[in-house]
């Protein structure tokens, strides 16, 4: 019985880290202004984060994570994403990894 419960620990506490890296990723799309031209479940300027994790896959990571840093123009329509330079590659990954998690 001791068991059971140190297993439902041990998995509320893998659970609640998944939670607190999803808010890490949102702060940091905050705190690099993703969040001024996209949201997480409607169009603003740019698609929204769950029509961006629909199109593609984990396979499109490495090729999403350039798009965040050097921009990219013609996925979405006719308004270009711009680059954002203070985006580091490790950064664009944890964006990447948070946005495609949206499905």
């Amino acid at each position: 019985m001791k068991a059971i419960y140190v297993c439902l620990l041990a998995a509320a506490g893998v659970m609640s880290a998944g939670a607190v890296q999803a808010q890490d990723a949102e702060a940091l799309a905050k705190s690099k202004n993703c969040l001024s031209c996209h949201a997480v479940d409607k169009k603003v300027v740019g698609p929204s984060y769950k029509d961006v994790a629909k199109k593609y896959t984990a396979k499109d990571e490495a090729a999403l994570s350039t798009k965040i840093i050097k921009g990219g123009k013609g996925a979405w329509g006719e308004i270009p994403m711009p680059p954002n330079p203070s985006v580091t590659p490790d950064e664009a990954t944890k964006l990447v990894k948070w946005i495609l998690s949206q499905k």
